[in-house]
């Protein structure tokens, strides 16, 4: 009797063995979160790519207007700087995918952190564009400010286009 019951715990145990190390809902889980997470990288290369084709239009449009390329170069410069913010973002975004935090402490602080980092940058590479290149500050700010109403209506319109 003693034996039968080893060989029934042995078999429950080999069974229950081969299902915990796959079971399907937690590969439904990681599936799911690997597609999200691979969604997210096309979505922020589609985003930043529609930034640069609108900052490429809004300066030709103030070439055209003004006839000095020194607006548009001023809009280019600014628009790059919005465009590098909308790339950080989505490194930190990939980043932090890639290693979450143990904790939410943790996550706050890098979140904070992130955060810092895209204004430090930001305010950086403006000063260098109005100070060091000289370019024109409203054109350099117009295209910086429609780099990121770029990046805010892009994220929010083609976030509710695939959500359908």
């Amino acid at each position: 009797m003693d034996s039968e019951k080893r060989a029934e715990v042995k078999d429950e145990a080999d069974g229950a063995g081969v299902q915990s190390l796959t079971p399907p809902l937690n590969a439904a889980i990681i599936a799911a979160l690997f597609l999200a997470e691979d969604q997210e990288k096309r979505f922020a290369r589609r985003v930043a790519w529609l930034q640069a084709m609108i900052i490429l239009t809004a300066a030709g449009v103030a070439y055209g207007m003004k006839s000095t390329p020194q607006y548009a170069i001023a809009m280019l410069g600014g628009g790059a700087v919005s465009v590098l913010n909308g790339a950080l973002l989505a490194w930190r975004m990939y980043r932090a995918a890639l290693h979450p935090a143990k904790d939410a402490h943790q996550q706050l602080r890098l979140m904070f952190f992130y955060a810092t980092e895209r204004f430090i940058a930001v305010m950086a590479m403006l000063g260098l564009c109005l100070t060091v290149l000289k370019l024109s500050p409203l054109a350099c700010l117009g295209g910086f400010v429609l780099g990121q109403t770029v990046l805010l209506l892009a994220r929010l319109l083609l976030k509710i286009k695939t959500e359908r």
